[in-house]
């Protein structure tokens, strides 16, 4: 990247530098901890450890804004999601004065969510499913945006930012770039850490021996115990996947934490799995799909009066991405379920 792109993004990741993100699991969280010595970051167009003072949180934002505090302690009836969309349109509209300016400059602009797409596009998905999909999730965003309008009034903040599509922006930001905590349902903003573009889970995931699975292990041990640390910059690189996922909030770090299971080769693009989703799931939560999705299905619909003659739910009526069917259906096709 070149020019004031390039610049920006160089202030950003200084910016994240100083508040302990790094790609070393031996950082001190001090500003000698410097992004760049393992990973970098690059454009892939065909692509479908952060210290917890650094996550983007309902509850840090409001705590740091009394303003926002009084306007949301007036309407108490919002959901976890829609305060934080509050918070950030909030943030949002402090614009420089911002101390999380460098991050939110990051952020895109446009989303391509199920929730933003036109009559048109919605039925140009053509099948009921997903049409019915991306109805529910425009009205639910409606619905939600106005319940917020009043805490967005009361704030005063700028008229751009309290539209349907500014609303839009912000909840779909939070959809699809937020991780879980289990301290807040909305999930928390994680810079840097929201870079990573998603890869489907693997079916023969790397494992590893006994003993790098004991190394593992004893580190988080001694971490927990709050003992010293001296383990190897390796211990954090590969993961154990029958004991860590491949990334989460470890409390004896007090940090989010990323893990690879596997080795990347320079050049490489390290990957996070999100979970299981079809393509529908992909783009409604966080707007894209895959060419070659292998967990994609296909649900069979089917005449009403010939679910009574079943007891498998409707959703494990499906044709996988390979084109077999699911357990269910060849029984209740031949009518012997």
């Amino acid at each position: 990247m070149e020019g004031e792109e390039g610049a920006d993004l160089a202030r950003f990741l200084q910016w994240a530098t100083t508040l302990g993100i790094s790609d070393s699991p031996n950082s001190t969280g001090t500003s000698s901890a410097c992004l760049g010595l393992s990973m970098r970051v690059s454009h892939f167009p065909e692509a479908g450890g952060v210290q917890k003072a650094a996550l983007m949180t309902s509850d840090c934002l409001i705590s740091s804004d009394r303003k926002l505090a009084t306007a949301l302690g007036k309407f108490n009836i919002l959901s976890p999601t829609q305060v934080l969309c509050v918070a950030l349109l909030n943030e949002m509209n402090k614009g420089r004065s911002s101390w999380w300016y460098p991050y939110l400059k990051q952020l895109p602009r446009s989303y391509d969510l199920l929730a933003s797409f036109t009559q048109f596009e919605i039925e140009a998905l053509q099948i009921d499913d997903a049409i019915w999909t991306a109805e529910k999730a425009v009205h639910k965003a409606k619905m939600e945006w106005k319940e917020a309008t009043p805490v967005l009034s009361e704030l005063n903040i700028k008229p751009q930012l309290t539209t349907f599509n500014a609303w839009l922006w912000a909840s779909s930001t939070i959809s699809s770039r937020t991780m879980h905590i289990s301290w807040d349902t909305a999930g928390g903003l994680c810079p840097v850490g929201d870079f990573f573009n998603y890869a489907p889970p693997e079916e023969n995931p790397h494992q590893l021996d006994e003993s790098e699975a004991t190394d593992i292990d004893s580190f988080l041990t001694s971490v927990d115990k709050g003992e010293k640390d001296d383990s190897s910059t390796e211990d954090l690189v590969v993961a154990n996947p029958d004991k860590l996922t491949d990334a989460g909030y470890h409390e004896g770090l007090a940090s989010y934490c990323f893990y690879a299971k596997r080795n990347y080769e320079r050049g490489d693009q390290v990957l996070l799995s999100y979970g299981t989703y079809t393509n529908l799931e992909l783009l409604e939560h966080y707007g894209f799909i895959l060419q070659d999705n292998p967990n994609d299905k296909a649900f069979i619909s089917l005449e009403s009066e010939m679910y009574s003659l079943c007891s498998w739910p409707k959703d494990s009526l499906y044709i996988s991405q390979d084109g077999k069917p699911s357990f269910a259906l060849p029984p209740f096709v031949g009518n012997s379920c």
